[in-house]
């Protein structure tokens, strides 16, 4: 890191446990991406019970890397211990979610084509759609997304994933897009 780690503390006694549980989450953080450009950890209590023991400890973590920031704010824990580990566990997900986006390795969406319903078979659980240039797609009822096969109609006006079937082209994936022609 180019800047030292930062650790608060508010409404909680400061503990060199905590403190040495935080940099080991840190130096693990560090593992995932060696480029994190500082760190800063904040750990409170935002209510005590009336005997003055805490309900619950906040942690939050804000992570700069380059050209972004992660931060992480976690629902509260009951468990000191416990709040610092759920928080830094989320804080991996969200680097090694990063760490994906700047390489590249993000997976993709298939663009969806716009095509309209020329044929439905309700009681057989499939139908037919023409894309924009004029094919026929078949698709079936699970294809079809948010359970709407019993809503369509032909003339409905759907958005769908092409891909190859076995007895040609088909759609795996079929949302309506309008109202009906």
């Amino acid at each position: 890191m180019q800047t030292p780690l930062q650790i608060s503390v508010r409404s909680v006694e400061d503990s060199a446990a905590a403190r040495a549980l935080v940099r080991k989450c840190v130096d693990k953080l560090e593992v995932f991406y060696d480029r994190i450009t500082s760190c800063r950890v904040m750990i409170e209590v935002p209510q005590r019970f009336p005997a003055g023991t805490p309900i619950a400890y906040n942690v939050r973590v804000d992570i700069r890397v380059p050209r972004e920031e992660i931060v992480i704010k976690r629902q509260a824990h009951p468990e000191l211990h416990t709040a610092i580990q759920e928080a830094f566990d989320a804080a991996g997900r969200r680097l090694q979610d990063y760490v994906r986006r700047a390489r590249g390795d993000v997976k993709r969406s298939p663009p969806m084509s716009r095509g309209i319903v020329t044929q439905l078979f309700p009681f057989e659980g499939y139908g037919f759609l023409q894309t924009d240039d004029g094919r026929d797609v078949y698709f079936h009822r699970h294809s079809v997304l948010d359970e709407a096969f019993e809503r369509l109609e032909v003339g409905s006006v759907v958005r769908f994933v092409e891909e190859a079937g076995d007895k040609g082209a088909q759609a795996s994936t079929v949302a309506l897009a309008g109202m009906s022609h």
